[in-house]
């Protein structure tokens, strides 16, 4: 019995040795892990809470509360406009630079920019609480909305859509150039479009045979465009969306696209002609001399 005690005994310790080896192993590699956990936390970049939405969003949409939720973002990459968490002291639903992003008691926000699923929601993208997704939304400040007359020629055959550039050709004719007949002159160049018809949406894709688009143009601009669609026709032309170039002045008339040169013209000159004239009785004759010199 002794024996067979002794042995239960040798071999409790040795269990117990063996778990207190196992539970110190498992400490060391939990501790090792967090270590590493801490290491790698350390070396990545701050994080930081901002508003996304949680479906897709399209043009004239509402945006309510529960459209949106807060996302971890990396601070750094952080887009122009984005409602961020302010981490020093505002409570849950307050964003920085604003009392609320929904305001208690405010009407909602409407989309003005299609947006995509878990996409940062932007100031320039959404309304403020209460206002429409009208075209008074899309204006920069100081900027005016002006309707331009096309066709499915002077409109690019329909592939004009909200927030494309166009360069604006007049065409008509000037007393001072009359001789010459009709010019087309570029008189705006790069004008953003904010609406083709009645439709402000950017994500279209579908081409429309719109009879207006309307630009984004100063009050200046407005002067001269309204001043051109009066006196000629205007045509567009649209501007690559990586194009930065400024389009030159250029102008063309009839004469010079078909390549007819004015000529001075030519002086010619009178041949001189001396006559006498020679009396034989009755008779007067009229008789060609050489001219003195």
């Amino acid at each position: 019995m002794r024996m067979v005690f002794a042995l239960v005994l040798i071999a409790g310790i040795g269990l117990a040795g063996f778990a207190v080896y196992m539970a110190q192993s498992y400490m060391e590699e939990m501790s090792a892990e967090r270590d590493r956990l801490r290491a790698a936390q350390a070396a990545s970049p701050p994080m930081i809470d901002l508003v996304v939405v949680q479906t897709d969003k399209a043009y004239g949409q509402v945006l309510g509360r529960d459209d949106v939720k807060w996302m971890r973002w990396q601070k750094d990459s952080v887009p122009t406009g984005a409602f961020v968490r302010d981490t020093t002291g505002f409570p849950e639903g307050k964003v920085q630079g604003s009392d609320a992003l929904f305001p208690e008691g405010m009407p909602d926000r409407f989309v003005i920019t299609s947006m995509t699923q878990f996409e940062p929601l932007l100031a320039q993208k959404v309304t403020d609480p209460g206002e429409d997704a009208g075209l008074t939304s899309r204006l920069s400040k100081g900027m005016r909305a002006f309707a331009i007359r096309v066709d499915v020629s002077s409109g690019v055959s329909g592939f004009l859509r909200p927030g494309d550039r166009v360069d604006v050709y007049w065409t008509g004719a000037t007393a001072a150039a009359e001789r010459r007949g009709n010019i087309t002159k570029l008189i705006e160049s790069s004008m953003k479009l904010i609406a083709v018809d009645q439709i402000a949406d950017t994500a279209r894709t579908t081409p429309v045979i719109a009879r207006t688009v309307t630009v984004e143009a100063s009050p200046q601009q407005v002067a001269k465009l309204t001043q051109a669609q009066s006196s000629g026709k205007l045509s567009l032309s649209l501007v690559g969306a990586e194009d930065d170039t400024v389009a030159e002045v250029s102008q063309v008339d009839q004469r010079s696209l078909l390549g007819i040169v004015d000529q001075a013209p030519v002086e010619i000159e009178e041949k001189r002609v001396c006559t006498t004239k020679i009396r034989r009785g009755a008779d007067v004759i009229v008789q060609e001399i050489p001219c003195p010199q």
